[in-house]
């Protein structure tokens, strides 16, 4: 068995770990809070093990300075961005007069108003105006700088083709985009024949405005509007690459060229299911019904609360008829008052029960959240908009088999052979420590795993502690390394830099990560791993980690990326040894944030947006929209 050395586990870890809970403040930190603690070693073995000073720490000094006081550092994380959408540029028209280009130009393609001689015809061409992307611009360059026969006009004016992709660019709210992005200014059919110049430069400009717009709608279909990179450093996507210049070329060969920019769309069964979904949404808007509860609202059995006359309201609502019948003769006596009566806490705590919620009788953020029917149709269709955004950075279509993790929900599921085989309960990063969004693919399951301490946790959460007692690690059964080099704890200059100390926990029953962690190598240290804390998976609101991701049933999991049984993984556990399982095929991995997103039956389900990421995608959203808005 290989031994991972310490200093790549620290650096394959940085940035996760589990959080701490504890309010009291750093100088109280305790190891223990958040980990139940190491073993503690005897005061015989500390005996053996006398603090010396070690040199290459930022000049390691004697321990006894280590109570000289200087600020405390601190490691920050990600951050999220103001949001700068890519501006437009003019596309070139000019260029398409070079000399080169003139000679393959086909006088025989162009409408008969436009066949006069070459050089009138493209005399219109420098006063053409049609802003679009880089990309997009290129593009159409490239094309009309090739060949110059038109695509969307003919000899009747605007032709057939151009009127069905029209058409579907007027549609593209239906797939979640904005057909405000593709609109084009359409020429009459009818027009002064009398000023035909006017009418080539509107027909030209037609041409080149049509092209853009398509271009623009299929890359958008593709990849999205939104460059995700730019939202904030939680996340980590390689933006996809859309060959529009054969797209183009496509177009103008196409007999259907509806059918071909549909086509660009992503085509999984979960953007069908939001597709479908957002249409009804759409046809339903105005007329749904609401009960409002406010949504700090905390209603505990026994207090009195105002609030208590909408919770009743909204299980009379939401409840099933199952209930409402069963304890009809409760909600019948209700009379509004805000007293919140044994016999009522029985009353919700059936319909917390129903919906899957802990049945503590508590009104807390989930429970309103289902009263209310959760959000209104326009926030519903917000959040849709946004899943369809963000599921065009995945691959189209996730695989026969990957796994799933959504933070929003809580959940990680595994699917194998297209249908999902089970799911289960997460904890994720709390909103301080949050979780990335971003894919990779399965590669290890590591039994009896160390635990290597992230630079964030022992700077910001360690160092107040080991400033005043720096034999605190040696005491815990943890294991100092400087430059690679095993030293006690005591030994180390705590008011140094901290950068080449790596600390680790050796594997035990209390050790942080639990019996075994799953890895997929990232650059972000995100990992799934079991937990000694199996009581964060009884919560609601599961967001409490440092960003690793906390799996209720961790042997199920590791079972079936391995391809193995529960029982194996089990015995690989019971020998007692750190070791690492290659995974026989890479699994794919979606570390994924969706509040909108459909569950195995295709029904779409709502989460709370717990980092308020949707803030910013709608904050990219009208930055995008700015910028494809302003005048050039």
């Amino acid at each position: 068995m290989r031994v991972i050395k310490t200093a790549a586990i620290v650096a394959l870890m940085s940035g996760c770990a589990i959080a701490t809970m504890d309010a009291r403040p750093a100088s109280a930190f305790s190891l223990g809070d958040f980990i139940r603690a190491g073993r503690k070693k005897s005061d015989s073995a500390e005996q053996t093990q006398p603090a010396q000073p070690l040199p290459g720490l930022g000049g390691m000094i004697d321990p006894q300075q280590n109570m000289v006081a200087k600020p405390l550092p601190k490691v920050t994380g990600p951050k999220y961005y103001t949001y700068k959408a890519e501006a437009l540029r003019r596309i070139a028209t000019d260029k398409l007069l070079d000399p080169v280009v003139t000679g393959s130009v086909r006088n025989d393609a162009l409408p008969p108003m436009l066949r006069t001689p070459l050089a009138d015809a493209r005399q219109f061409l420098p006063g053409i105006n049609v802003r679009a992307s880089g990309d997009v611009a290129k593009a159409v360059e490239a094309h009309y700088g090739a060949r110059m026969d038109y695509i969307w006009i003919g000899a009747e004016g605007v032709n057939a083709k151009a009127k069905a992709a029209i058409a579907v660019l007027a549609d593209a709210a239906k797939v979640g985009l904005d057909p405000q992005d593709y609109a084009v200014n359409v020429p009459s059919d009818t027009f002064d024949r009398g000023d035909m110049i006017a009418r080539e430069k509107e027909l030209l400009q037609f041409e080149i405005s049509l092209s853009a717009a398509t271009l623009t709608y299929a890359q958008d279909t593709v990849r999205g509007r939104i460059d995700p990179n730019k939202i904030s450093g939680y996340h980590d996507f390689k933006r996809k690459t859309v060959e529009l210049a054969p797209l183009l070329d496509k177009l103008s060969a196409s007999e259907d060229v509806a059918t071909l920019l549909n086509d660009q769309n992503p085509k999984s069964a979960q953007f069908a299911a939001l597709s479908v979904e957002l249409e009804k949404l759409r046809a339903e808007t105005g007329a749904e019904q609401r009960v409002e509860i406010a949504p700090d609202t905390l209603l505990k059995p026994g207090q009195s609360n105002p609030e208590l006359a909408n919770v009743i309201a909204g299980i009379r609502l939401r409840g099933s008829e199952a209930l409402k019948a069963e304890h009809a003769t409760v909600l019948a006596a209700y009379q509004g008052t805000p007293e919140y009566t044994p016999e009522l806490v029985t009353v919700v705590e059936a319909f917390q029960k129903e919906h899957g919620l802990k049945a503590d009788g508590v009104v807390g953020q989930a429970s309103v959240r289902l009263l209310t029917g959760g959000d209104s149709v326009a926030n519903k269709i917000n959040k849709l908009e946004i899943a369809m955004e963000q599921a065009r950075w995945l691959p189209d279509g996730l695989g026969d088999r990957y796994v799933f993790i959504n933070q929003p929900a809580f959940t990680a599921t595994y699917t194998d052979k297209g249908a999902e085989q089970f799911s289960m309960r997460v904890v994720v990063g709390s909103k301080t420590n949050q979780t990335y969004f971003f894919q990779d693919e399965i590669q290890t399951v590591e039994v009896n795993p160390y635990w290597g301490v992230p630079q964030s946790i022992i700077v910001n959460e360690m160092l107040p502690k080991l400033r005043s007692d720096p034999n605190y690690l040696d005491r815990m059964g943890y294991q100092v390394e400087v430059g690679g080099r095993p030293v006690p704890s005591a030994s180390v200059n705590w008011n140094g830099s901290t950068a080449s100390v790596a600390v680790r926990q050796p594997p035990s029953s209390d050790n942080a990560l639990g019996e075994l962690k799953i890895l997929f190598p990232n650059a972000h240290a995100i990992y799934m791993h079991d937990t000694p804390s199996k009581s964060f998976f009884k919560r609601d609101n599961r967001a409490l980690s440092h960003g690793c991701v906390r799996l209720a049933d961790p042997r199920r999991m590791a079972a079936a990326v391995l391809g193995t049984s529960v029982e194996d993984v089990g015995k690989e556990i019971a020998g007692g040894r750190n070791k690492a399982l290659q995974v026989p095929v890479k699994v794919p991995v979606y570390v994924a944030y969706f509040t909108a997103w459909p569950n195995k039956d295709g029904v779409v389900e709502y989460y709370n947006d717990v980092y308020e990421r949707d803030m910013y995608m709608n904050r990219a959203f009208d930055a995008t929209r700015g910028a494809r808005r302003a005048e050039g």
